[in-house]
């Protein structure tokens, strides 16, 4: 089995700071791209940031600026940091990564469970 485990949410203020941080663990072979999604209520799903296992990125326009995604290959960890935080970057996070669990297999998306991200103005 696959898991991702986030930890790093939390209640911060307009203009503050928080690292969110995911650890891939289990049957895994490689991680191609890793990255950060995020859902608000009443709202759909969407791309935050993403990384390559090369470390190649993308970010949504809405944090471009303010928010940094890394990852430790060793590790299996991806970070993002968010600073100058907004009342509407509110939402719960998720960690996605595309893994090959042996080196035959296809590789698949996993997710984590989630973590809530609230900004009080």
């Amino acid at each position: 089995q696959v898991q991702l485990v986030e930890s790093g949410g939390g209640l911060v203020q307009a203009g503050g700071s928080l690292t969110l941080s995911c650890v891939a663990s289990g049957s895994i072979s490689s991680i191609n791209a890793m990255g950060w999604y995020r859902q608000a209520p009443g709202k759909q799903r969407e791309m935050v940031a993403l990384i390559t296992r090369g470390g190649s990125t993308n970010y949504a326009d809405s944090v471009k600026g303010r928010f940094t995604i890394s990852r430790d290959n060793a590790k299996n960890m991806v970070s993002l940091q968010m600073n100058s935080l907004k009342p509407e970057d509110t939402a719960v996070y998720y960690c996605s990564a595309n893994i090959r669990r042996t080196i035959w297999a296809l590789p698949v998306d996993y997710w984590g469970q989630g973590t809530q991200v609230t900004v009080s103005s």
